[in-house]
């Protein structure tokens, strides 16, 4: 038998990977890069993504759906006052709040911050509703405003665990957010009808 020469091996092994990928490409288990069917590619790999960002998308996604949209409601009937009847809810008070002053992270164990024993109080400090303009995509259209001033009241316990462990607690505490809740009623003839 006689030894094959280094080229020889190279050329081989060469050829073997070459035959080996080939195969493996058009079996369908691989990405597929040669398969039957619709495919992603590389794409259709999943890839894995911290929970700190997708709770940070999913969140952004509910302060959109709930609460940065403006509605397009009906026109106001005649006979009285348009009265904004849609207070804030605790849920869009809290998500206020943490905009404003935030709460969460801190250090297990060295420094965490509470806030316990919550209460809020909506006030209503207005509401009116602005005359008729034509508004892009929309029509003519008034916008509604109502304006709440939301007192919390709580108690903030701060724990430091290093250089000796202590509990601050103030039982207290209270913060001030305003939130305002605009709307559109439509003007005029809402049907889009004829007339006729």
């Amino acid at each position: 038998m006689a030894r094959l020469r280094t080229s020889q091996r190279t050329y081989a092994l060469t050829a073997a990977l070459i035959m080996g990928s080939s195969t493996l490409g058009t079996s369908g288990c691989f990405w597929g890069i040669v398969g039957q069917g619709p495919s992603l590619g590389i794409a259709g790999l999943p890839i894995p993504i911290s929970p700190y960002l997708q709770e940070k998308e999913e969140d952004k996604y509910w302060q959109h759906e709930r609460y940065d949209r403006v509605p397009i409601l009906g026109p106001i009937t005649s006979g009285g006052a348009p009265i904004a009847l849609d207070t804030p809810s605790d849920d869009e008070v809290m998500r206020a709040l943490e905009k404003a002053r935030p709460v969460e992270g801190g250090i297990p164990l060295l420094w965490e911050r509470n806030r316990n024993d919550v209460r809020i109080i909506k006030e209503k400090i207005a509401d009116y509703v602005d005359p008729v303009r034509v508004y892009p995509m929309i029509g003519p259209a008034q916008q509604h405003h109502a304006h709440y001033k939301c007192t919390i009241y709580y108690e903030d316990v701060r724990r430091v665990g290093w250089p000796v462990p202590h509990t601050l607690r103030d039982e207290d505490a209270r913060e001030v957010v305003y939130i305002d809740h605009n709307h559109l009623h439509m003007v005029g003839d809402v049907d889009g009808g004829t007339g006729i």
